[in-house]
């Protein structure tokens, strides 16, 4: 069975893709899911289906829906309709996280708009998330039983990653350890079932699929890591320098100079447990950072991991697909530097 419709939207590619054929090929197949992701936020309800729709209306880079479709491209039927589904359910799994996330940071913007939680409030952004949720399990339910697993341990494993964002690490546990588990939960996972999905159901060969997963989880977590990096060393990254600094959120950089526990980090580590709404302190917080052999380290983890996830790939056969993934494992290790 094949899906073939294309549509006039042509919707950007957030992977870097350079074959042409393989671009058109993705943007159309691209542009199907977004059809049918309009139509799954749909409810008998008018309310429900704006508030389903808030978020998929608000634009995104589709990258796991991207991903699956990609990933697709390893195996013999390509053009399944279940590769089409499957994107489907991991891009409305990955909008109902992003509702109860929001809800959970308190967030008002996302993507230039107002939050569900901003615009409405936190139960209805809460039952929306959970509504969406219910339409990615339905759609996975169509793609049979092992689909079904795969999801649940998916899901499992994201709402773990949510859960554990939010407490401090476990007496003996490295908190650098337990950021890295937040991550591999809350982004790790469902990139590397993207991957998983567009492999499966496109019939590929076990050892293509398990290299899809390995890379998925490592490129996944490492590209948050780099958002970690950004937060400090960029002043072009689309958001203010020290910005989850001034939120106490914990990234890389600042565990490991906690971490470290040099006797010349006192005025960092006095600045990091002070009240960084101060202008003034946040700065002096982030150039004592861009200065701190912390940074290098971060820097140099990230790109030792992107190194890793192009590694998983080496099952992959030469071309196009294989050509892609590297290239977003070298983005991943560029954009930190």
């Amino acid at each position: 069975m094949s899906t073939s419709a294309p549509t006039d939207r042509a919707p950007e590619l957030a992977l870097p893709i350079t074959d042409p054929e393989l671009e058109q090929r993705l943007r159309a197949r691209l542009a199907i899911v977004e059809e049918k992701l309009a139509g799954y936020a749909r409810s008998s309800s008018p309310f429900v289906t704006e508030a389903a729709s808030h978020l998929l209306e608000a634009g995104g880079k589709r990258f796991r829906p991207l991903l699956v479709l990609l990933a697709a491209e390893c195996g013999p039927d390509t053009l399944a309709d279940e590769v089409i589904t499957a994107a489907c359910v991991v891009e409305l799994t990955h909008q109902a996280s992003l509702y109860h996330d929001d809800v959970m940071d308190e967030a008002l913007l996302r993507r230039g708009e107002d939050t569900a939680n901003a615009r409405f409030d936190n139960h209805v952004a809460i039952l929306t998330g959970d509504f969406l949720f219910a339409r990615s399990s339905s759609l996975t339910a169509e793609l049979g039983p092992e689909a079904v697993r795969i999801q649940a341990a998916t899901f499992a494993k994201l709402v773990e990653g949510q859960i554990l964002e939010g407490v401090a690490p476990a007496e003996g546990v490295d908190p650098v350890d337990h950021h890295l588990e937040v991550l591999a939960g809350k982004t790790g996972v469902l990139i590397a079932t993207s991957a998983l999905y567009g492999a499966l159901f496109a019939g590929a060969d076990k050892e293509i699929q398990d290299a899809l997963v390995a890379y998925g989880d490592i490129v996944g977590v490492a590209f948050q890591l780099s958002d970690d990096i950004l937060d400090i060393a960029s002043d072009e990254s689309g958001k203010t320098p020290g910005t989850d600094l001034r939120e106490g959120v914990p990234t890389l950089p600042v565990l490991l100079v906690r971490r470290s526990n040099e006797p010349g980090d006192a005025r960092l580590l006095e600045l990091l447990d002070s009240d960084l709404t101060d202008d003034d302190a946040l700065a002096e917080c982030v150039a004592l950072l861009r200065a701190h052999p912390a940074l290098a380290e971060a820097r140099a983890y990230v790109q030792a991991r992107a190194e890793e996830a192009k590694a998983a790939l080496a099952p992959l056969p030469e071309g196009p697909v294989r050509t892609a993934l590297e290239a977003f494992a070298d983005i991943v290790a560029v954009r930190s530097v």
